[in-house]
């Protein structure tokens, strides 16, 4: 699986003395690897991934880095249910699960570290360590997250070898070689519903590392107010946002939403070009990823100039009393969409008051939902290690299951009302707000992990005024992982 350095169009030979010259003379690495603090948590984790299907292999491959252009990468971000079962962040690993006697046996295959006796540290422009930096290495990863390892280069052999007349299941999508590795695997994605299932409820750890990353999120929320009095782009409150990101945290958790005036009708606007006027309104949607890739998932919709004009306060009153109807629906032993149908029919209702339509009742009726016209999404999505966490879990158990203690999911209603929209009074069109908070379900409700960003109308004025012309808050560097 190792492919051989490449070279580019611009680099220069390599001569024979220089070989031997660059490969001479270097110090033993020092000091013991640190290992990984409560790495148990991925062993227990694999343990009850083997479980659910034992007698079987499973495969789960992290990804491979991809070309962004030519022979430039995007940043690693190691595949998220590798991660949730090991903890390592490195690229090019596959993740073996076998069983053994009544139990499995776990096995990370890794690409090995050859050390600065090989020419490859140098030469190699894709994997050497003085082009990007060293691996961990075989040995060094055992040592560090306390699971067995072998040469990456050596799991076609295992797996044909050694278990190759076991059932098998496959992590598909995220590597391609390691998939060429398994032949007749069927019901893949049964294995991938268990992941994403496996990943419902947070334990106390997992909400640590949330509360973290919504922290910092807050931080950059603060910084991007700080900056609105001088920001004249969408753009530039991205930057100003995923500065934070990056120093605080992994990087952003998703593409940063900066949308001013009528981009913020546009529910994903990531293009952020847009110039930013006074009397605008700016949704500002992002998120932290923590160095454990736990990302938060926040939207506070801004007026620019601190203060909402009536027509702006109208909607925006309208989306922060549906959210607060959504919060009283989150509740252990309430159906998941129990919150988006509180949140809609507020909505639905509010949007009768305001002439956009002439019967809520109506338009909440199963076989009309007019009121979709302007709200476009539901309320609510799982959050955890992936922004829309759990993508893969059954129906009966996410969308039409029933919410419980550790669930952790974003409530956040919406209004857009579209610039050529000849249904909605001329004074709201071009008007789109968004409100999305943070919650863990409790034993007896829930809990706003992201309620220290202000949110009623006037808090949120009384925010973006206080912090013009005040100093950013320091830097938080977090132990890396």
């Amino acid at each position: 699986m190792y492919e051989p350095p490449k070279t580019a169009a611009h680099d220069s030979g390599t001569p024979a003395e220089l070989l031997a010259f660059m490969t001479r003379s270097w110090a033993a690495p020092q000091g013991p690897i640190p290992t990984l603090a409560g790495r148990e948590r991925f062993a227990a984790r694999r343990r009850a991934i083997a479980e659910q299907f034992p007698g079987e292999v499973l495969i789960v491959p992290t990804g491979r880095e991809k070309v962004r252009a030519n022979d430039t990468n995007y940043r690693f971000r190691p595949g998220t249910d590798f991660y949730y079962l090991t903890g390592i962040h490195e690229p090019d690993c596959v993740l073996v699960i076998v069983p053994e006697g009544d139990g499995h046996r776990a096995i990370v295959f890794t690409e090995p570290n050859p050390g600065k006796t090989d020419t490859t540290f140098f030469t190699d422009r894709t994997k050497g360590e003085l082009w990007v930096g060293p691996r961990l290495g075989v040995a060094a990863t055992a040592a560090r997250f306390g699971v067995e390892t072998q040469p990456i280069d050596d799991l076609r052999t295992f797996l044909s070898i050694s278990v190759g007349h076991l059932p098998a299941r496959l992590l598909r999508g995220l590597d391609d070689d390691a998939a060429n590795t398994v032949t007749g695997v069927e019901n893949d994605n049964a294995f991938a519903t268990a992941l994403s299932e496996l990943r419902l409820i947070k334990d106390e750890l997992e909400i640590a590392e949330l509360r973290a990353a919504i922290a910092a999120t807050k931080r950059g929320f603060d910084d991007v107010v700080r900056a609105l009095p001088n920001a004249r782009t969408e753009r530039v409150v991205e930057g100003v946002f995923n500065l934070r990101a990056r120093v605080e945290g992994n990087d952003v958790g998703y593409s940063t939403i900066a949308a001013s005036g009528p981009d913020a009708c546009i529910l994903h606007w990531v293009r952020n070009n847009r110039r930013i006027e006074m009397w605008d309104l700016l949704l500002l949607d992002a998120g932290v990823e923590g160095v454990s890739l736990y990302t938060a998932d926040v939207t506070r919709t801004l007026p620019v100039s601190g203060t909402f004009t009536p027509a702006q306060r109208e909607v925006y009153t309208l989306v922060w009393e549906a959210q607060r109807a959504a919060f009283e629906a989150c509740k252990p032993g309430n159906d998941f969409l129990d919150p988006n149908t509180a949140a809609m029919r507020v909505l639905a209702h509010g949007l009768e008051r305001l002439g956009i339509l002439s019967s809520a009742e109506e338009a909440l009726r199963d076989d009309k939902l007019f009121y979709k016209r302007y709200s476009l999404h539901n309320v609510s999505h799982m959050l955890g290690l992936d922004v829309h966490d759990c993508a893969k879990a059954r129906a009966e158990t996410y969308k039409f299951g029933r919410l419980s203690p550790g669930m952790v999911l974003t409530v956040e209603p919406g209004l857009y009302f579209q610039l050529d929209d000849l249904t909605v009074p001329e004074r709201y069109r071009g008007i789109g707000v968004r409100i999305e908070d943070d919650v863990v379900i409790t034993a007896d409700g829930y809990e706003n992990l992201s309620a220290a960003l202000p949110s009623e109308p006037d808090a949120v004025e009384a925010w973006v005024r206080s912090m013009s012309g005040t100093a950013p808050e320091p830097w938080v560097i977090p132990a890396e992982q």
